[in-house]
């Protein structure tokens, strides 16, 4: 019976009834007793959600670190894609030429006929072949350095860059190497292109799974911050409904309440994913700054999340927003038809 009063003077307090006067009682001559103020007065002001209690920064702590954890994924195969796309770009835009010692042939004639013929070629915008030192050199982070490879049979290397929006007739032109140039091969770097592609696919198909279950342990993650808070108002909740409360009043109170959640959550996870980006790109410039930082800054790129990746983020971190509020509500209706 108190409890069943109690929920009653809760829910007159939130639709906002006036407290009746209370009669008048007799007092004594040598003691005057201070009326206790009504339930109603006292439960007025409190909301159908208590915005400040452990569960509720719980769920801001849960969403910030399931925001962080969706940004860094989704960066980071912004990231992957574009510098897998500047990869296959740069690679499918240039050909070597690789021109092998032959017995009986000059080795550096053979490499200014096959020069000759990528320059002959249409399509071709730029060819630089590359010196006996300089082939060497190639050969430097494999076998080390200051080996003497005067010995060794190191082949010539010719490198071709295609122009821009031109096609190259690659049958024609390795007929015409192996015909001037016995020991000359025509890489293309079909190959390569084709496991770039398919490493870069993987990765973002990686990435992509990874964000889908971030969003999945975030959605229960609410379902259940939901339902303990429906818990808590039960009564109350269960006497707004049948004293004639709106559903989409009552909703509406868990809507707001864990929207303001959403939000807060998803801002501290959102900044903090952009600082760790802006962190990633300092450090990056500080390698590319060191010795071998061209090749890093090859194989990794910049780590510039770009106004594509930024932009992202902030999508990330207001869909978060939008999906907890509208979650709760839809978790409160389906709980309210059941009472019918």
């Amino acid at each position: 019976m108190v409890l069943a009063a109690s929920s009653w003077a809760t829910a007159a307090s939130i639709f906002t009834i006036e407290a009746l006067p209370l009669p008048h009682t007799h007092r004594s001559r040598r003691t005057t007793k201070k009326q206790a103020p009504s339930p109603v007065a006292l439960r007025r002001d409190m909301p159908l959600v208590p915005a400040d209690t452990i569960a509720s920064r719980a769920l801001v702590t849960v969403i910030a670190i399931m925001t962080f954890l969706a940004s860094l994924t989704a960066g980071c195969a912004i990231l992957v894609s574009d510098v897998s796309q500047d990869w296959r770009s740069n690679v499918a835009r240039e050909m070597t030429i690789q021109v092998k010692p032959m017995p009986g042939r000059v080795l550096g004639d053979d490499e200014a006929k096959a020069e000759a013929i990528a320059r002959a070629t249409a399509g071709i915008a730029e060819v630089k072949a590359f010196t006996k030192a300089e082939s060497e050199r190639l050969l430097e982070p494999w076998l080390g350095v200051g080996l003497d490879l005067g010995q060794l049979p190191v082949p010539r290397m010719i490198v071709v860059k295609l122009a821009q929006d031109s096609s190259v007739d690659l049958v024609k032109m390795r007929t015409a190497l192996a015909q001037a140039v016995p020991g000359a091969v025509l890489d293309d770097h079909r190959l390569w292109v084709a496991r770039l592609a398919t490493m870069a696919k993987t990765m973002v198909g990686v990435a992509a799974l990874i964000f889908l279950l971030v969003l999945v342990a975030m959605a229960l993650a609410i379902a259940f911050a939901t339902r303990g808070a429906m818990a808590g108002s039960h009564e109350v909740i269960s006497v707004l409904h049948f004293v004639g409360a709106a559903d989409r009043y009552i909703a509406a109170q868990f809507q707001r309440h864990f929207l303001w959640l959403g939000l807060r959550g998803g801002l501290i996870g959102g900044c903090g994913a952009i600082g760790a980006f802006i962190l990633a790109g300092m450090v990056s410039a500080w390698w590319i700054a060191s010795p071998g930082g061209d090749q890093i800054e090859a194989l990794f790129g910049t780590f510039a999340l770009g106004k594509k990746g930024y932009a992202a983020i902030v999508v990330i971190a207001g869909s978060v927003a939008i999906l907890t509020g509208l979650m709760s509500r839809s978790i409160v209706f389906r709980h309210l038809q059941g009472l019918e």
